[in-house]
């Protein structure tokens, strides 16, 4: 019995690991093709490098048009960073208000909240370009960072929702017996005590907004502005000669701050998760 149960453990294993090194393995010919002169990538059909070089990375992170890369990196932390403080503001209030306080069609607004969840993105595109080109916002970071200062992730306040709904009530009590308001509570009782689940999603915001491209493609047209996503679209040349090597090698570089951030913040990522099914 035992034999066979190792037997089941290797076989569960074995398939665990093959699956993930076919998942990784697209990163990994990245990785390599980085290392590679442009002219081999495609010509050296191997995947470890016949002749390494760095200077993909030292052309690449030079930038291309006369723009450095590195302005591309800034552009793109300085929009994650107003997005993540924005979702976290704004749809922990939600959430408290959601979860916490008593109002008048409160289950009719949390519905028509979870609704939008479903609401595909791309239907709201164009009546949105629409507001924001009357608004003159266009062309600046403003149609990416301002909604999100007005509670407009739903998935994010639905996973905050549910985190404090698992937060005992005896807390909130014992807190107006102590003279704290609502905006008290909030504060001092439900932030700390919802850390796991902000911290998820401030790692949520980071990665979708870094890796996100429609949006900053659409709004985003001075390449002074531009974010890591669309830079390295400055790469790929359709009337010539394709830079693939600088491309691959600030793709590497791309992928290097939602790695770093996720692997160092996993242990909350995983609560944060794991605790918003608690109580419904």
């Amino acid at each position: 019995m035992g034999a066979t149960w190792n037997y089941r453990v290797l076989l569960k294993h074995g398939f665990v690991i093959l699956i993930g090194i076919l998942m990784l393995y697209p990163v990994v010919w990245m990785l390599m093709s980085s290392l590679k002169p442009s002219q081999l990538i495609f010509s050296d059909i191997s995947l470890w490098p016949k002749e390494f070089t760095l200077s993909n990375y030292t052309t690449g992170w030079s930038g291309i048009a006369g723009k450095g890369f590195g302005i591309y990196f800034l552009n793109s932390l300085i929009i994650c960073v107003i997005v993540i403080a924005g979702n976290l503001i704004s749809c922990s209030m939600a959430a408290f208000a959601f979860g916490r306080l008593n109002f008048s069609l409160k289950k009719l607004w949390f519905a028509l909240m979870l609704v939008t969840i479903m609401l595909p993105q791309h239907v709201r595109t164009i009546p949105q370009y629409i507001m924001f080109k009357e608004l003159n916002w266009v062309d600046s970071f403003l149609p990416l960072t301002v909604p999100k200062f007005l509670a407009t992730e739903a998935f994010f306040i639905f996973l905050l929702v549910q985190f404090i709904r698992g937060l005992p009530k005896e807390l909130d009590e014992s807190a107006r017996i102590d003279g704290c308001g609502p905006v008290q509570i909030y504060l001092r009782m439900i932030l700390p005590l919802a850390a796991p689940a902000l911290i998820t999603t401030a790692l949520f915001s980071f990665m979708w907004t870094w890796d996100d491209f429609f949006s900053q493609l659409l709004y985003l047209n001075d390449s002074s502005l531009y974010t890591v996503q669309l830079g390295l679209r400055l790469f790929m040349d359709s009337t010539g000669e394709s830079s693939w090597g600088p491309m691959f090698a600030m793709s590497v570089l791309s992928l290097v701050p939602s790695l770093t951030l996720f692997f160092s913040m996993q242990k909350y990522f995983v609560e944060g998760i794991a605790t918003t099914g608690i109580k419904g």
